[in-house]
């Protein structure tokens, strides 16, 4: 990318926030979360002219499983002025990729374009649609000099100062022989394998990294659980680890803005065939009848559990990746194995947020070599802004140094920088030692039925209270489409959604004319919340289903009322698994995880008070004084969620109830900072 992008300053220093509390105390000043000096190394090394003037590729290199099939690689090393690779032993970062490396290297091919790409990236990077209809292409934008299209295809700037790097598609996806294994322990084994494989070649000094976003992400923190010798250090971009409840059946309701969509891009792209390979006479048939063995895998059984009226319905395969189980069980990492440095990137609208803070908190190694950084962004934007004033530094030079630190023993201070480095939803950068921050204590706000004069516009504008109140009332919200036009459907297409700009992603006013809306008072200092919250409600349902939705917002004192957390579940999957879900001091659910199994599944008797507990995702933000918190509460969130076939046929899309009943109260538990 063009250096006038890449070299923009990034000095800030933190936010300074305190809590709405009694004591009123403030919070002490934390360290830079732009990473002052050092980071200013980083970006500088980054950017520096590289140590060696090329790079050699050497394509489609076979690397052969235990089990005898066979992977390609792209090798990519550091060359002379002549292009002959360069006689040194190599750290090497790898990333195994299902989107076929073809993607990757035209990404990477786009970006070497002389007198093109660097005036193309500098004009993408410096759009600025604020004011406009079309102010959220700004938000996807300003990922393109943030540093993720490095992480994701080729860091040639790793590369040309000193590295190797592997890129390898996953078994039965791109040029790979196999079926494709989706996470799966047989695609979990390659990954140790081709570790191994790395470590042994001639170019190789035996240290090896893994890095990549998303999908390639889960599978290095993967092969970290698996403590293979030659891995050193890993870099994952937006991991996920609990993929049933991050993404697939999010509180029993299928993603049906993201999966469909992910699935068939995958299943497509593998299809596409080793063009040189064929040109040259070398087609690989054994590729070829792999693909057409299972041409749609996992499609069918996502069209079944959409589709299937009835439990009987579901056909057996289905029911594997439908519910939680062995499936699932088998593509969770056990966190507590990993010991290598790690350093993860997430966002508090990434696809995944409910596994990132998660997988940072549970890996046993020490802060510093491990680290967090949640950013304000959706899962196709990492990194947006980085490297701008005031951001962290650009992703390719955390992980520059990340790796040189690790791989190659520089010592240039990255292991001090955080070790939690947040964006504080309301405020800005942040860094601290820990998340939730130190003090967060979950607390009770009350719902209740009196209105708060705030929300005229909703379906019902109530309030939420610091106690409990006397009111009884039976407030009916129904199912709509409003959701389209929402941040959850900006969350559940992975981003793509932002282009319909604030007005939806960060303003739920049109919205909320579908919702019931409970407002607090204005804050009258700044209040801090950092951590998961959950919504306890009465209910009462006409159906034997029902689906529930809500988000927790922030309200300004000219109504703008932007979203900060959000969760949901289907009512019949209400029965908690106490195993993953957390507790206050008094019983109530801090993060109550919903067990997701049909034999866990307690269809609701109409007109009968049931207890819902609802999941909103972990957040960390700053209601401003003068700002409101608010939570919403939906019967739908279109595209964001829809329940499995036989709940949608239960509920019949009718509408439902919260019971507000002082012998039974609903509220919200709330992690404030004290």
């Amino acid at each position: 990318m063009g250096a006038r992008v890449r070299r923009r300053s990034t000095v800030i220093s933190g936010v300074l926030v305190a809590l709405l509390v009694a004591s009123g105390a403030a919070v002490p000043a934390t360290a830079d979360p732009t990473g002052g000096a050092d980071a200013v190394a980083w970006t500088a090394a980054a950017d520096a002219p590289p140590h060696y003037p090329r790079v050699a590729i050497d394509w489609d290199v076979p690397i052969t499983m235990s089990d005898g099939t066979v992977l390609q690689a792209n090798i990519y090393r550091p060359a002379d002025a002549s292009g002959r690779p360069v006689e040194t032993d190599l750290p090497t970062v790898l990333n195994i990729t299902p989107y076929t490396k073809l993607v990757g290297n035209l990404i990477d091919s786009i970006q070497q374009i002389p007198g093109v790409s660097e005036p193309v990236l500098d004009f993408l990077a410096s759009l600025n649609f604020a004011g406009t209809p079309f102010d959220g292409i700004t938000d996807l934008t300003q990922a393109v000099d943030g540093g993720g299209l490095r992480i994701f295809a080729v860091n040639r700037n790793l590369v040309q100062n000193g590295y190797a790097q592997v890129v390898v598609d996953a078994r039965g996806t791109g040029f790979s022989q196999g079926s494709w294994d989706v996470l799966g322990p047989r695609e979990q084994q390659d990954s140790a394998e081709i570790i191994d494989w790395t470590s042994r070649q001639s170019w190789s000094d035996g240290q090896v990294g893994m890095s990549g976003i998303s999908y390639s992400a889960i599978n290095s923190v993967q092969a970290a659980a698996l403590r293979p010798p030659a891995l050193k250090a890993i870099f994952p971009v937006e991991p996920g680890n609990d993929l049933l409840r991050d993404i697939v059946g999010t509180g029993g309701a299928l993603g049906v803005g993201f999966m469909p969509l992910w699935l068939t891009l995958v299943n497509v792209l593998k299809f596409v065939p080793n063009v040189q390979s064929i040109l040259q006479g070398q087609f690989d048939t054994r590729w070829l009848a792999d693909r057409l063995q299972d041409p749609a895998i996992l499609i069918p059984e996502l069209a079944n559990a959409f589709t299937a009226p009835t439990i009987a319905d579901i056909r057996p395969e289905t029911l594997g990746v439908a519910q939680d189980g062995e499936f699932y069980a088998d593509r969770s990492a056990d966190l507590s194995q990993i010991e290598v440095p790690t350093m993860v990137y997430g966002g508090w609208h990434d696809i995944f947020t409910n596994s990132e803070p998660r997988i940072y908190n549970d890996i046993p190694v020490e802060p510093g070599r491990k680290q967090l950084i949640m950013g304000d962004g959706y899962h196709v934007n990492p990194g947006a802004g980085f490297g701008r004033p005031g951001n962290p530094p650009r992703l390719d030079a955390l992980e520059r140094a990340w790796f040189d630190h690790w791989l190659k023993g520089v010592d240039n201070g990255v292991e001090k920088y955080g070790p939690v480095t947040l964006f504080q939803q309301g405020g800005g950068w942040t860094t601290t030692d820990q998340f939730p921050r130190a003090g967060a204590q979950s607390q009770r706000t009350y719902l209740s039925a009196a209105p708060s004069g705030t929300a005229g516009h909703s379906l019902h504008d109530g309030t939420l209270s610091a106690t409990p109140t006397a009111d009884t009332a039976r407030l009916t919200v129904a199912p709509g489409l409003r959701g389209v036009c929402s941040r959850d459907a900006a969350v559940g297409t992975a981003g793509a959604a932002a282009i319909l700009g604030s007005v939806c992603t960060k303003d739920s006013r049109f919205t909320e004319a579908e919702a019931l809306t409970f407002t607090s008072a204005p804050a009258e200092k700044p209040t801090q919340i950092s951590g998961a919250t959950n919504l306890h409600l009465n209910t009462v349902l006409d159906r034997p289903d029902g689906f529930w939705a809500a988000t927790m917002n922030d309200v300004a004192p000219d109504g703008t009322s932007t979203p900060i957390s959000h969760g949901a579940l289907t009512a019949s999957l209400r029965r908690i698994d106490e195993t993953k879900s957390t507790r206050s001091l008094n019983g109530d659910y801090i993060d109550a995880k919903p067990a997701l199994t049909l034999a866990s599944r307690q269809p609701l008797v109409p007109g009968v008070p049931t207890t819902v507990d609802i999941n909103l995702l972990p957040t960390d933000a700053v209601i401003a004084p003068g700002h409101r918190i608010r939570i919403d509460v939906y019967a739908a969130s279109v595209p964001r969620y829809l329940p499995l076939g036989p709940m949608l046929v239960d509920s019949a899309l009718a509408p439902q109830h919260v019971q507000l009943d002082p012998a039974n109260p609903s509220f919200v538990n709330i992690p404030y900072v004290n």
